[in-house]
Formats: structure tokens, sequence, C-alpha cells
């Protein structure tokens, strides 16, 4: 029998009940995911060794080799507002769908992607009442060799750092939105034009280690940019700031549009280790030698010079056995090598300054609980609570700008919600979510959310 492995979605062993890793043992599907996760790979006929159908969990696939999965997040509640004075406001927000085709070329040359629609669609027209995005996230083909060495060719791939970054479907985490450090610090989902090498190490270590292009302090459009490839004479937004992280700064993916030339690396170290069960982790790093674009200037028309991009990470997670109590935490810094050079504090905007570094950590505590057999399946609730603070402002803002921040960039977040699986492969959620930041008109940004989540 053919044998697939879905690399970029790899599962280390101490993963929460939605993937099904409780007291009572995990489900089929789990059991795959588990061996994926260990170098193991799993089964093409999926309805044979997981009870799922190879394409959307429905059918068996007409095509040996071929597999498609989906995930996806649709949320509705109300927010407050900021730019309306913390007004609150109702929404919905079809977040995203993604479809995950694999195909098995042969028994170890695979490809793998993920097509993702965003925030509804591609429409922009008055009638269509839509404003989202169709982009590709992954794709690229993956060469198995031997278990300690194989390799991603070069395509479009996840920066491996922290563990939302990779692994980002809504049943691997509680709350309705991605956690707080995903949402800029580590400017998920960090998609970049890469190549890399991975392999086990031994029982429970795995690596990855990747080469990239690198993220670029640029977070204009596509009309700022000239032909020659360069950022345009007049004002232009920065990709990293003091209040969106490096949200922006991610680089472009088509048609040779990157602003310089430099390469990042990019490496990560998981760990389960099998003397500790329900115990998984990671550490990763990532560096780019320049993240100035070519043409980058203040806004007196001076020429701005090049500035490194250093980053850490390490994060664990922790389902201690025979109970319901899983713990998770993560600490993630960003350094920066010159900060006179970024665009933040060059820009005529005070607010958005950029010091030598940005750091953000968080904790979350949350408990598993059994419900019973309902419309013939097994549910199961976890309320959970997560605190977050990250500072995106930190000393050391130098540049043409006044050091005059608002303190919007240093921020505490109080997540609390409860999260129900009917299944594994689903989710229904509802959080609260309170925020604090320094700025003296205050956060005005808190939410009551609620969200339908599914993978398969």
């Amino acid at each position: 029998m053919k044998m697939l492995e879905r690399q970029p979605k790899q599962r280390p062993a101490a993963v929460p009940t939605a993937l099904g890793n409780s007291s009572s043992g995990p489900s089929a599907p789990v059991n795959a995911l588990r061996a994926m996760a260990a170098g193991q790979p799993a089964p093409l006929n999926q309805a044979a060794a997981t009870g799922n159908k190879a394409i959307l969990g429905m059918a068996d696939s007409p095509v040996q080799g071929l597999g498609i999965g989906a995930y996806g997040e649709l949320k509705v509640g109300a927010m407050q507002n900021p730019a309306a004075g913390g007004q609150w406001q109702n929404g919905f927000d079809a977040a995203r769908f993604v479809l995950l085709p694999t195909y098995a070329i042969t028994d170890n040359i695979i490809f793998n992607a993920e097509i993702e629609f965003e925030h509804a669609g591609a429409g922009f027209d008055n009638d269509d009442k839509l404003h989202g995005t169709a982009e590709i996230e992954q794709a690229w083909i993956d060469f198995k060799i031997i278990d300690q060495f194989n390799w991603h060719a070069p395509g479009i791939d996840l920066v491996p750092i922290g563990f939302i970054n990779q692994h980002h479907e809504p049943t691997l985490f509680y709350s309705v939105h991605r956690p707080e450090l995903y949402n800029g610090l580590i400017p998920s989902t960090w998609k970049v034009p890469s190549t890399s090498v991975y392999g086990t190490i031994v029982d429970g270590l795995r690596y990855q280690i990747m080469l990239s292009t690198s993220n670029e302090d640029f977070g204009d459009s596509f009309d700022n940019r000239t032909e020659a490839k360069k950022v345009t004479g007049g004002p232009y937004m920065a990709g990293i700031d003091g209040l969106n992280g490096l949200g922006f700064s991610r680089p472009p993916l088509g048609d040779f549009q990157q602003l310089n030339n430099a390469m990042a690396v990019s490496g990560k170290l998981d760990f389960a280790p099998p003397f500790w069960p329900g115990f998984a982790g990671s550490v990763s790093a990532y560096h780019s030698p320049n993240t100035t674009p070519r043409g980058a200037h203040d806004d007196l028309g001076n020429s701005l010079g090049s500035s490194s991009l250093t980053m850490f990470d390490a994060e664990f997670r922790y389902r201690v056995p025979n109970t319901g109590l899983e713990l998770r935490g993560e600490y993630v810094q960003a350094i920066f090598g010159n900060p006179a050079n970024l665009r933040a504090n060059n820009d005529s905007d005070p607010t958005n300054n950029v010091g030598k570094t940005m750091y953000g950590y968080s904790g979350e505590a949350a408990y598993h609980i059994p419900l019973g057999t309902i419309l013939n399946s097994e549910w199961e609730a976890v309320p959970f609570y997560r605190y977050t603070y990250q500072n995106l402002q930190t000393s050391g803002f130098v540049g043409t700008d006044a050091d005059a921040p608002t303190g919007t960039g240093q921020t505490q977040f109080h997540t609390a919600g409860i999260a129900v699986f009917p299944s594994p492969k689903l989710v229904l959620k509802a959080t609260y979510r309170k925020v604090i930041n320094r700025d003296p008109a205050g956060a005005n940004s808190d939410s009551v959310l609620g969200g339908v989540g599914f993978f398969f």
C-alpha cells in the first residue's frame, strides 16, 4: 500500500483533546496523526486506517494517492471598535475556508498544498458585499528520504517558529481568535517562499531548518513599488511597527516582487519526551540579515540603511496524565539590529515607533470535561483561561520621529471561554476577551465572540 505523510500538519504527541489526547485513549484518526508526528507515515487509505474518507471525509479517493482535507472558521459576536471610541458593534465573519490537497506522486515524493479563502472570498465589486482574499498558503513537494533527513523542495511553506504558526487549525486552540502572540508579534500565518530539511534526531526529538525569503519593512500596497522593485519616493507604510508588530512585513509570494535580496534562516526543535507522557514543546529561532527594502527612505527623503531581524520562541504544552488538566506557555522575542533604519521610526508618526526589541509571553490553563454520548458522538467541554502580555514598543526609539508613543503597543489580554467538541474534528467556541493597554484613551477593544471551527 502506498504511504503518505502530510508534513505541513506535524502533530506532536502531546496535543489537546481536540486531537483526542485524553486519558481514555485517542480515537483512530488521532492515532494516525500521532504516527505522522513520530515520523511514521499514515496510510493513504484513511477509511481503513482512521475511519475517515480521503476526500473531505466523505468519500474514498477516486485516484490512488490523492487526498483532500479542509478546515475553516466562522465567527459571530460583538466587539468594541477603537476607531469608534470603543462603541460595541455586532458582526459576522466567514473567517476562512481552506482546502488541503495532497498527492503521492510516488511512495516518497509527495505534493502538499493549502488553498485558503479568507473573509468570504475575493470579491470587490459593489454588489458582491465581499472583501476577502483567495491565496495559496502552502505549496511544495516533499521528498521523503530517510527518517533523519528529508527535503521540502522550494515552494511556499510556513516558518518553523512557535506552535500555532504551523498548527493553526481551529480545533487546536480554544479561543475564537488565534492566540494573541500570533496576531503580529509572530505574523501568523507566516508563509514564505522557502526550502527546508527536516527529520527525526531520536525518538521524541525532531528538527527543521529552513532557508527563505526575508521579511520586509514594507507594509504598503503594490502601487507603492516601482518597476525597478524599489519603494516609491513618496510616503509608504511600515512593515514593522510598534502597533502591529511584524504583521505587515511578510514577503510577497508572487511574480518576483521581493524588495530585497536577503535570505533568512530559521530552525526548530520539537520535542515530546517518551519518558514524560503528555508533555511536548519546541524551541525555534529566525534570523534575517536585512529587512530594509530597496529605496527605503524617511519622510525627508533620506535613505534608510539595513536592519536585521532575529526572533526566538519557546513554548510547551502539557496534558497532565489521568486528569483533565492541560497547561500551555510561550515566550517570544524579536530583536532589531538597527531600529534607526526602521520605517516606523522615520514616518512622521510618533505613535507607532519601534525600539530595540519586541517581546511577549502567555500562560494558559484548560480543563477537559467529558459530556458523554450525544447524537452518537462523544462530546467534551474545555473551559479555559489565557493571560497574554506583549510589548511592541520597548525603549530605544531612534530615527527622525519624536519619541512619543501612546502605550498602545504595551498590551495585556485576559481571554476566557469554553470550547465544546462534539467530535475531535469539530469545535463550538465562546470567548470573552478583556484588553488593557497604556494608551490614555484605553484599549477599547474588548470582545464577546462565538465561533464554529472544523478540521477533517
